[in-house]
């Protein structure tokens, strides 16, 4: 009877495993970023709107929850501007990521789910921009672009929370915040910052999953 009983309940797990497996939802999506370095260094500074795009993948562990891998291009940095008698100067930094979030994802309703997890960032360029504009002579004005990438950490660590909404036709929509938890830099004594600056972003992205 126990033998009957523990083939039954493999068989159902097995049955319920491959249901799931057979649920698991490949997809893509796309955003807005609004990105920002925290930092003392950098508290006067504007965040930097950019945009994430890449796959997603769903795979379902329960009936209510399920874990999220996906791969993402990410624009990040900030902007910061300043004027002094007359000249005008511009600065951008330009961080490009490859992240991969791994979040844990909880329906709380059919449809409406809210998720929260790791996330993992690849540094693909790192660049400063300058642009100044009002200088004496004329050739000082223009714009100028350094690679920086020997200054910033090419590993960056975060931590995300967000929520999601998913139609029955397989298009959804997220919101998410996405604060960082290692030193964007990464330059010597002297360097780019004085002090240790951080990662945050919010992010609006639509997608489809299939």
């Amino acid at each position: 009877m126990k033998k009957s009983l523990l083939i039954l309940g493999l068989a159902l797990l097995g049955t319920t495993a491959t249901t799931y497996a057979q649920e698991v939802k490949l997809g893509a999506k796309a955003g807005v970023n609004f990105a920002k370095l925290q930092g003392d260094d950098v508290e006067d500074a504007d965040g930097r709107t950019g945009f994430h795009l890449g796959a997603i993948v769903e795979i379902p562990i329960s009936e209510k929850f399920s874990v999220q891998p996906e791969v993402l291009y990410s624009q990040q940095g900030l902007q910061s501007e300043s004027e002094d008698g007359g000249v005008e100067v511009e600065s951008k930094l330009k961080l490009d990521y490859i992240t991969v979030p791994v979040l844990g994802k909880y329906y709380v309703s059919d449809g409406f789910s809210i998720e929260a997890g790791p996330q993992f960032g690849f540094l693909a360029k790192a660049e400063q921009e300058v642009e100044i504009s009002g200088a004496e002579p004329d050739a000082v004005n223009g714009s100028t672009t350094i690679d920086i990438e020997d200054s910033i950490a090419s590993f960056d660590l975060g931590a995300a929370i967000g929520a999601g909404y998913a139609l029955d036709n397989g298009v959804f929509f997220q919101a998410r915040y996405i604060i960082g938890l290692s030193n964007v830099d990464d330059s010597d004594e002297g360097g780019l910052f004085e002090d240790d600056l951080t990662n945050s972003n919010l992010q609006f992205s639509v997608g489809y999953k299939f």
